[in-house]
């Protein structure tokens, strides 16, 4: 087998004290920011493995707490994290393989990611111990006891300052800025509790096993407003009613909901702008107009 995995094997082979060396090595579609694939050992085991430069390693290894700490809440199935590494050509991260179907089971998936949201950081803190990403693009998860400085600070301002220096019109920069002052507005009778988040759920990081059950994956995980999954889930399709009446029947949201959730959009919408440039500029600059209007 090709020698370029033979880290990998290695240290597979270590976790599980076997001498097992891998037999098919398969890429696998539907992913932009790294290449990805399924492996099957001597054994038959089967694993999935994303790969990408060696300098993002500790991308990796943010996916990896974040999966482990969903996976710890038991809420609802993730791919269990097995061992990252890297080598002089590639870093990687060696996942549980599940096998998948595109379809989402919405009832389940919208019951389950109600409990998930009901787990609750312990000290109500925004943020996480570990900055991850949001696609490939940083995303800073220093704890915070206020949430709007957190959405301030280290969600929307961030965006808004990495889309000015990439070409974001001072016109709708300026919007930005005034948007962010009057942030507190949104939230004036609204207090989110600091929930267990997967951080960027749209229909593409949801799917179901073969027992028709949920499987969540590729988190930016942290701990926030429980909103900000649901706004994410209206914004690029993949749910229907089916999930949402699920989801409100066990975690019922607050009135607000329905303004704040083109606010938390806003963060998508910002990144999408920073990661392919086009017409996303012009979506944010309507967001935002859109949210000024209502203060």
């Amino acid at each position: 087998m090709n020698g370029r995995w033979a880290t990998v094997e290695k240290q597979l082979n270590t976790i599980q004290h076997s001498n097992n060396h891998f037999v098919t090595i398969k890429p696998v579609s539907g992913g932009c920011i790294n290449q990805a694939w399924k492996i099957t050992d001597s054994a038959g085991n089967n694993w999935f493995i994303k790969e990408n430069s060696p300098t993002l390693l500790y991308m990796f290894e943010a996916e990896a707490a974040g999966l482990e700490a969903i996976y710890q809440s038991q809420a609802i199935r993730v791919p269990k994290p097995v061992c990252s590494g890297k080598t002089n050509e590639f870093s990687y991260l060696v996942l549980e393989y599940i096998p998948m179907s595109g379809s989402i089971n919405q009832k389940i998936t919208g019951e389950q990611l109600a409990e998930m949201h009901h787990i609750t950081h312990p000290d109500n803190q925004y943020g996480w111990y570990l900055d991850n990403t949001i696609g490939s693009t940083q995303q800073i998860n220093t704890p915070s006891n206020d949430w709007v400085t957190f959405w301030q600070q280290q969600r929307l301002g961030f965006q808004l300052n990495l889309a000015h220096q990439k070409g974001y019109s001072s016109k709708d920069y300026e919007a930005g800025l005034k948007l962010l002052e009057n942030l507190p507005r949104f939230f004036t009778h609204y207090q989110p509790l600091a929930s267990l988040l997967h951080g960027d759920l749209w229909g593409g990081n949801c799917a179901s096993d073969t027992n028709n059950m949920p499987v969540i994956f590729d988190p930016a995980f942290y701990y926030g407003d429980r909103e900000t999954d649901i706004a994410m889930t209206e914004l690029f399709g993949g749910f229907n009613q089916e999930f949402y009446a699920a989801y409100h029947a066990a975690n019922p949201l607050d009135s607000g909901y329905k303004t704040r959730k083109t606010l938390y959009n806003l963060y998508h919408i910002l990144n999408h702008y920073n990661l392919f440039g086009g017409g996303y500029a012009s979506q944010a600059g309507s967001m935002t107009q859109q949210l000024l209007s209502e203060v």
